[in-house]
């Protein structure tokens, strides 16, 4: 039972992190600079590039943030702090409502503008796979205010698994991450353009954000149920 809520966790951060846009925005970024100035095969080639940045920055974050609370906390987190990530999920969720897009008819994230701008840049002179790696990382980091928490929950239940139980919650967690990002590059493959997906997104920015919002509400109730009070 315990290894079923352990994994359960993890799959419910996962998937609630996979909802946010940042990272998919960046990837649609460096789509529009890119199939401007390279053959096909080589805008394929930068947005595999991207897609590994961003899996690695996660999958290396949850291994680090395993690590320290191995250390810290002698494997698991106790109860106080885990009411803490239940107070913040709550919160984030409230953020998320509220504040996560900007207004208009668009699809602008909360981010500063200068940070929106050097992301901006950054894919637009973005040429090798080095480079469309590095932006990967970038927007998985910048997304950390929101992602940060759901990391640190996934990385508290993958010390309650065994050491190759571990490898896989890790693993499962990045793979979920991704997934949107492979159908993303599945989309465009088979003929969608850019335009038509950014069209989409914004036509259904409000259902994203309600669905994120519900994501981290969700999470908070799960582990207040199971691991708190539980």
């Amino acid at each position: 039972m315990e290894i079923a809520t352990s994994f359960s966790v993890i799959v419910l951060a996962a998937l609630t992190h996979a909802t946010l846009q940042l990272g998919l925005g960046g990837l649609l970024l460096l789509y529009h600079a890119s199939l401007g100035k390279h053959i096909r095969k080589r805008t394929k080639s930068l947005a595999s590039s991207y897609v590994a940045g961003v899996g690695m920055l996660v999958f290396l974050m949850l291994a680090a943030i395993c690590f320290i609370i191995d250390r810290l906390f002698d494997q698991s987190l106790t109860e106080f702090w885990l009411s803490v990530l239940v107070a913040v999920l709550l919160s984030l969720a409230m953020v998320v409502w509220g504040f996560y897009y900007r207004l208009g008819k668009n699809t602008e994230l909360w981010l500063p503008r200068v940070i929106a701008k050097f992301i901006d840049s950054r894919a637009k002179v973005t040429n090798s796979n080095t480079e469309a790696f590095s932006l990967g990382a970038l927007t998985g980091f910048a997304e950390m205010p929101f992602s940060l928490v759901l990391m640190v929950v996934a990385a508290n239940n993958v010390l309650a698994l065994s050491f190759l139980h571990q490898l896989l919650g890790i693993s499962l967690y990045t793979i979920i991450l991704i997934t949107p990002f492979v159908v993303l590059r599945v989309t465009i493959r088979n003929g969608q353009t850019v335009v038509d997906i950014q069209k989409w997104r914004v036509k259904n920015k409000n259902f994203f954000r309600i669905l994120s919002g519900v994501s981290f509400a969700v999470l908070a109730l799960f582990i207040l149920a199971f691991e708190v009070m539980g």
